[in-house]
């Protein structure tokens, strides 16, 4: 699981690596903000995967123009404020949008 999400942030660091070169093109409208994106989105993921109580749920980070969403699954509304609490620390969020869902066992 730590390796999937380490994976993951090596991943969103290459892409952050490879926009980094064409982010202040001008023939390239957006670039800038695609950069910024990624590097939210990055800084995020980084931040959930160092708060311990926050390990071991399944959060998903995505970032459009400055409007960062928390999706996936956590075991409470505890959990899941903790995670909005972590992200809203990230400079330069502009919002944050929470669709993370409280993970049910299935019991009655």
């Amino acid at each position: 699981m730590i390796t999937i999400k380490r994976l993951t942030i090596f991943l969103l660091m290459t892409q952050l690596v490879l926009l980094s070169s064409c982010a202040f093109s001008p023939n390239q409208p957006g670039m800038e903000e695609k950069y910024h994106d990624v590097s939210l989105t990055t800084k995020v993921y980084e931040a959930i995967l160092d708060e311990p109580s926050l390990r071991p749920f399944d959060i998903n980070v995505r970032t459009q123009k400055g409007i960062v969403e928390l999706s996936g699954y956590v075991n409470s509304r505890d959990d899941m404020d903790k995670a909005i609490a972590v992200a809203r620390k990230i400079p330069g969020i502009k919002s944050i949008k929470n669709d993370m869902q409280i993970q049910t066992t299935g019991d009655y």
